[in-house]
């Protein structure tokens, strides 16, 4: 005889979320007017409140231009490919209208749905809506798209009588998800501080086992550190050919400013501060700095000198930063002294200056050669 089974369980649950919603008609009343406007430029709404936060929807006749943030890109990337780039993709822009949703002010953070179409105000017909989810906050404050409809089949379908209606949609979700409950207690960990004790190391010189005399000057420092960030430290105070009874070693064609800092840099991973030194002062600082990183081959510091003396190009100093890249073998560097040179006809500027007086006097056998690359690259 079979066993009567017991009726299986049944639950439900619900998920319920407080949102708050609205929409939005922006008429753009003089659209042929508007075509006028330069890519980039855009008109701006009325605003209008959701969920606790103010709201605009931003229009550009014209498409969006395109922004491009250098700094964060390898300093060895070749710019001129990116800007080529940059300069077709706001051609193809240019085809389009973009609109886009803004956050005004308001909650500190928005978690919003929102949606986006043209409308043509004498025929209603409307474009295929285009749904965006997102956060919108201090950092992230506007959002849509740059490529949104071609402007030619905006105008064969839905501009009419020179008008024309963009409608969005925006749902704003007031309740955040349930997080972790907080507890009474927490375990801190604290930030990493390695690096200000190896700081605090090489200030006190406790534990020292080699002395450097550069120009009078004397340096305590610790064997095993420079010889873990430099392999031209490592070869002297290691390699079969160091000296093993010396503990002092003398560095010729260097200042002291600038071993100081090497060591610290060593020690800690960073330049020191230069907030107090006007321009030439911290030019003439990096320089050196790019001397004596290429002299002991600490490449990151290396690269970061370079960085700093791309920034601060200027007619002035074209000249003089071009003769230290090809001096300390920084091949992207020289390559960028020499594209500022020749373009936009600086050449005759940069020969007018007070730092190529100095380079022809003091190595005429490089002018020729910068005269070489500039033509070169002139030809390119």
């Amino acid at each position: 005889m079979a066993t009567s089974q017991p009726p299986a369980a049944v639950t439900a649950s619900r998920c319920t979320m407080e949102t708050a919603r609205g929409k939005h008609s922006f008429e753009i009343a003089s659209y042929s007017t508007l075509r006028g406007l330069r890519q980039g430029e855009f008109v701006r709404s009325s605003t209008f409140a959701v969920g606790g936060s103010n709201w605009c929807v931003n229009y550009l006749p014209n498409g969006n231009t395109v922004e491009v943030d250098y700094e964060e890109y390898d300093y060895y990337t070749d710019h001129s490919d990116m800007e080529n780039d940059r300069i077709e993709e706001e051609e193809e822009n240019r085809e389009y209208i973009s609109v886009y949703l803004e956050h005004l002010r308001g909650a500190i953070t928005a978690n919003v749905i929102f949606d986006l179409r043209v409308v043509n105000p004498v025929t209603g017909l409307s474009s295929p809506e285009k749904s965006y989810s997102l956060v919108f906050n201090h950092l992230n404050t506007s959002w849509g798209s740059a490529r949104f409809i071609k402007k030619n089949e905006l105008e064969a379908s839905y501009v009419g009588d020179d008008r024309l209606v963009i409608e969005c949609g925006v749902i704003v979700i007031l309740e955040e998800p349930v997080s972790r409950p907080k507890m009474d207690w927490e375990i801190k960990v604290p930030p990493s501080d390695i690096l200000e004790n190896l700081g605090k190391l090489l200030e006190s010189g406790e534990r020292s086992d080699v002395t450097f005399k550069v120009k009078g000057e004397v340096f305590h420092a610790h064997k095993f550190v420079l010889a873990m960030r430099s392999r031209v430290f490592e070869a002297e105070l290691y390699g079969p050919m160091r000296d093993k009874k010396r503990q002092s070693i003398t560095v010729e064609d260097m200042e002291p400013d600038a071993f100081k800092a090497l060591l610290q840099f060593m020690y800690t991973d960073s330049l020191p501060p230069m907030d107090d030194l006007d321009l030439l002062e911290k030019e003439d600082l990096v320089k050196h700095l790019l001397v004596a990183a290429d002299r002991y081959g600490v490449e990151r510091m290396k690269l970061m000198c370079e960085s700093i003396l791309w920034k601060s190009l200027d007619i002035n100093n074209a000249a003089t930063i071009l003769a230290v890249a090809d001096q300390c073998h920084c091949n992207n560097l020289k390559k960028a002294c020499i594209g500022y040179i020749s373009s936009l006809n600086r050449m005759d500027d940069v020969v007018a200056s007070q730092g190529y007086e100095n380079l022809k006097r003091t190595c005429p056998a490089f002018v020729v050669d910068l005269w070489e690359r500039v033509a070169k690259s002139r030809r390119i």
